[in-house]
Formats: C-alpha cells, structure tokens, sequence
C-alpha cells in the first residue's frame, strides 16, 4: 500500500513549489528515490497538462564517473545538459542517499573539474526556471538525524508539507526590513562579524525552491564583510565532513579560513576560484518545526533561530556581483541552547538569541 503522503507531497511540489501551467516541460530528476514519488510527480505535472521528462541517476553510479572525470568528457556533459535545461520551464529534483560520503575519495581536482562545467548548467536551472530541490528519507538520514526511521519519516513529511503559505505576510515584512538596511552587525560566540546590505535585494523562500523550506535571503555587499565568524553546525561539502569552520574577513574576503584536522580540504575549496573566498548570501533561517542540525544543507539552512553566510556564487535575483564554482551554505544557530547570539540592523537590535522582536516578525519565531 501506497504511503498517502507521497501523492500529497507529489501535488504540493507541482501545483504550489513550481507552480506548473499547462504546456509548460517539467524535467523530474530522481537520484535513489523510489519509483512511486517519481509515478506521483509525472501524474501531478499531467493533471496540470505540464510535459513531463525524466532524469534517473544513481549516487554509486555517478560516484564511478567522477573518479576519473576529464575536462573533454565534462564539457561535452555540459553541453548537453544545458541544452536539455534552456529547454525546460520547472525543474524538480530528489535525491535520496544511503551514504552521504559517498564522494569523499573523489579526488578535489576531479570534483573541481566537474564543477567548472556544470556550474553553468546548475546557474540556467537556479536563473531561468522554477525550481524546486528536496531530499528524500532514508534509514541513513535517521541515523544522522539521531532518530529512528519511524520518527524521521514522520518528522519528514511534517516539515515538508507545512503550511508555508502561513508565514509569508511576516516573511514579507522581514524582507523590506532587510531590504531597508544598509549595516549588519552579528556577534555571538565566537562571531563579531559586520557587512552591508546597501542596493541588493531580499528574497523570500516559502516553499517555492527548496523544501523543506524557511528563509528570507539576501547578499551582502562583495567587498565589504569585516571580522569573524565562527559556524556551529556541522557542515558536508563535496562528500567531506567539516565541524567548526571558522572564516576571518577584511574587505569581504576570507584572509584566514579554519575546520580543525580538515583545514587543508577547507583551503582547497576556497581556492578554487577567486570568488569561493567571498560570500554570495546572507539568510536567516525560519522553520519552526527544524530545530537540530543533521548535516544536510537542505534542512540545516532552515533551522529555526539560525542564519547562514555562504561563501560563493551569488543568486542573480539577490545579486552582489560575486561569481565561483563554490556556493556552500554554512549555518550558525544562534538560539540560547546553541549559545546565543544578536543580529542588528543599521544599529538596532532586531533578533536575539534567535528570537525576532518586532512584532510583524512574532510568527516568525519558533
């Protein structure tokens, strides 16, 4: 018997996260998930008469072809993916894992290899169609999460298919807050960090790119991150864990960039192209129903009483000029049992220990 939250989650994704109009091609890209979201989801795109085309990957499969990765073979992927992606209107993916270090042997000029090509293939699905990216449970991530399958399957759903539409008028009033200010200034343990946001727009995210999903996001201005910041939640990037990443900035650049045993892998990251060493967005996370870390991006960048500031590539629609392979979303939580921590805008107070004080904000607060 067919788990009724698949075909729910199935129509969430089409008729609200891309919201697919008739006529409209919808690539579905499924990596070690199951057959039946994937029957669920060309269903759905069909009753909105969307073109459904599909893309099956498989993580072991795709690890042997990274091994060994060429510039040749990867321009001629590239290409070809690009031409298949300016064809499509939405774009849904999910990916599911047994072993998220899967590619952690992959060797770093392998993996910057492939990258160089397919970030452009990544920046025409981000830019030019409606997207919308999740993972899918696994016994794997239940072990991560420190949770039975059970529990994780449950706790899945239920952050999946909430009600995002709730929290939009008060995700609206922090995005003209943002919009608004020009000097932000972030202390907490270990963080003493100042940037600006003058001239670059805010964004919300309610469901309609990733899910789950919960954050308002912005970029700072390229050159003008100054100080210190210390991430508190465990980071996987390229198939390599990272815990207790620790950037330095002075004029917007990472001068001096730290994770323990793995501070060489960090330095090779940020090394990959000039733009890797400054940051592509600023974003607070907002869910109220995420409250631990498990790392996996897709859901630590939305925990409740968090922010991320992520070296990289910036999004084209909250644009500050900045341009990299790289684009790694690292997260700080800033909620008392997490150590605390304020945010300030142009000098006021605005959250503290991951609580909003305004009161447009309050159903913002977990």
């Amino acid at each position: 018997m067919q788990d009724p939250r698949i075909p729910q989650l199935a129509r969430q994704l089409v008729h609200y996260s891309t919201a697919v109009k008739k006529g409209e091609k919808v690539m579905i890209h499924l990596v070690d998930v199951p057959d039946e979201i994937g029957v669920a989801l060309i269903k759905e795109v069909r009753a909105r008469k969307g073109i459904p085309f599909i893309k099956i990957e498989h993580g072991l499969v795709s690890r042997a072809m990274s091994m060994n990765a060429t510039d040749e073979q990867y321009k001629i992927i590239a290409k070809h993916q690009m031409a298949e992606m300016k064809d499509m209107d939405a774009y849904i993916a999910l990916r599911g894992s047994s072993n998220i270090c899967e590619n952690s042997d992959v060797p770093t000029a392998r993996m910057k290899t492939i990258m160089s090509h397919m970030r452009k293939v990544l920046n025409q699905r981000v830019d030019h169609t409606k997207w919308c990216v999740l993972r899918w449970p696994h016994p794997s991530m239940a072990q991560q999460a420190g949770m039975s399958t059970e529990a994780f399957e449950n706790f899945y759903f239920d952050v999946c298919l909430f009600d995002y539409k709730s929290q939009i008028p008060a995700m609206n009033a922090l995005k003209r807050m943002v919009e608004k200010t020009d000097q932000v200034h972030i202390v907490g343990n270990g963080t003493d960090l100042r940037f600006s946001l003058k001239g670059i727009p805010a964004l919300i995210s309610a469901g309609n790119y990733n899910v789950p999903d919960g954050e308002v996001f912005t970029s700072p201005v390229k050159d003008s991150a100054e100080g210190v910041i210390q991430y508190n939640v465990p980071s996987l990037y390229q198939g390599i864990p990272f815990d207790n990443v620790r950037f330095e900035f002075k004029k917007g650049k990472i001068v001096k960039a730290e994770a323990g045993a793995q501070t060489k892998a960090l330095n090779k990251i940020l090394d990959s192209d000039p733009g890797a060493r400054y940051i592509g967005e600023f974003a607070l996370g907002l869910h109220p129903l995420i409250k631990e870390p498990m790392r996996d991006i897709l859901f630590d960048e939305k925990i409740a009483g968090s922010f991320h500031f992520t070296p990289g590539q910036a999004y084209e629609d909250a644009d500050n000029g900045n341009r990299s392979q790289v684009h790694w979303d690292l997260v700080n939580i800033q909620r008392k049992d997490y150590g605390g921590g304020e945010i300030y805008f142009d000098g006021k107070l605005i959250r503290k220990n991951g609580q909003f004080l305004a009161k447009s904000l309050q159903k913002l607060n977990f």
